[in-house]
């Protein structure tokens, strides 16, 4: 999102123009809410419960904010319905420049959206297990896992690790977008160069109680010590390849290339700085201002007022739906297409693909693929599928771990 975005640190940039001239026909779009009302389309990475907390009419307010109804966000139910959405992980995300207060954060954010699923019983169902989002998409439901997004929430506790697990976490991302104690991040200055010996702890612990480890925002150093150490397969749950739109927060290709090994997922984002670099090369001038003022405020309304301040001027370009393919087309090419997955980091973000800016419009995506000659096998592993392995490889590992 440009409220995480923002504090990223861009390189040079360079595109591998890869889309199709000829846009998806109405029958590729036809096709595509067929597979999608077939298959498991698993999102990675949703900041409804940011955008629940931050809401400028009713903060924090679960009920005020009716998902029955048309939000101001990128999402509600019946644009998630029109989308076709089957199991998602809701980001729990807690900042990491704030110095104290971090514990009681992350725990009202997974307050937030336990809440929001609790008061939607139709609609949502609390997963913990790959069975659990299959069950849950035979029922009509979206199944839903909570995502922590930066290992600082842990505050270098073990024990706060395995709580969060048990309030639902199944996955959590080893840093934002500042380095913690044990794992650098790709938006800041070295510390470690990759994970310190209790970095390794964190994510073994993680294997044995069945939490993923999730390399997006990490630095490339962390995301080999990470692939090297973990015994469970690893997801990027928000991120693209750096080679397509070169910036410290996509993933390399020497990262991609061993990815298949490891057995791990790349769920590909939306998030028009990420995807396409004209548009990061805009955002450039905001991201390093964010990034030297962020660490100055001391309260979340400071942050965000400054956010608002920062990009209020900002004309940010047009980009298509076909950035988004080329992305998820180059990570098949190099790590397979078992490889790959969908996270689009709605309500985290600001800027968006024409015909890819909320909830309802992932058929939009899944027709461009179908145009370009994608098979309903390959597709459905990219939906949810793939994920889904990688969650039940996650629940072996840990079964192993604990006889152990």
């Amino acid at each position: 999102m440009i409220l995480r975005s923002a504090v990223l640190a861009f390189a040079t940039f360079a595109c591998a123009n890869l889309a199709l001239a000829a846009p998806p026909t109405q029958a590729d779009l036809e096709h595509a809410r067929r597979v999608l009302a077939e298959a498991i389309l698993f999102d990675g990475h949703n900041d409804l419960p940011w955008a629940i907390r931050t809401d400028k009419k009713a903060p924090g307010d679960v009920v005020a904010y009716d998902l029955r109804k048309p939000t101001e966000g990128q999402t509600d139910i019946p644009r998630l319905r029109a989308g076709g959405l089957s199991a998602q992980f809701w980001s729990v995300y807690t900042p990491g420049e704030a110095t104290t207060g971090l514990a009681r954060t992350q725990l009202e954010q997974i307050d937030i959206m336990r809440r929001v699923i609790e008061r939607y019983p139709d609609v949502f169902q609390l997963a913990s297990t790959a069975q659990d989002i299959r069950n849950a998409k035979k029922a009509g439901r979206i199944g839903s896992m909570l995502g922590i997004e930066g290992g600082h929430a842990i505050e270098n506790s073990l024990g706060a690790l395995r709580a969060y697990y048990d309030l639902g976490v199944r996955y959590m991302t080893l840093t934002h977008n500042t380095n913690t104690d044990w794992a650098d991040s790709a938006a800041d200055v070295p510390a470690h160069h990759g994970l310190t010996p209790f970095g390794e702890q964190v994510v073994l612990e993680m294997n044995r109680i069945g939490m993923l480890v999730d390399l997006s925002h990490t630095s490339a150093e962390t995301m080999e010590d990470a692939l090297r150490v973990s015994k469970a397969p690893v997801i990027f749950s928000h991120s693209s390849a750096r080679a397509i739109c070169n910036v410290p927060r996509n993933v390399p290709d020497d990262i991609l290339k061993k990815l298949s090994a490891n057995g791990g997922v790349v769920m590909v984002t939306f998030v028009a700085g990420f995807t396409d670099p004209e548009v990061a090369k805009v955002m450039q001038p905001v991201i390093e201002e964010f990034n030297r003022r962020a660490r100055e405020v001391k309260t979340e309304e400071e942050r965000n007022k400054l956010l608002a301040d920062i990009t209020k001027d900002v004309k940010v370009p047009h980009t298509s739906i076909a950035k988004v393919a080329d992305q998820i087309e180059y990570v098949r090419k190099l790590a397979g297409v078992q490889s790959i997955g969908i996270g689009s980091d709605f309500d985290g973000n600001t800027a968006w693909p024409d015909g890819l800016s909320d909830v309802s419009m992932y058929p939009n995506l899944f027709a461009e693929l179908i145009h370009r000659g994608w098979s309903d096998h390959d597709l459905k592993l990219l939906a949810g599928e793939n994920v889904l392995r990688v969650l039940e490889q996650a629940e072996k590992v840990s079964a192993q771990m604990k006889r152990q």
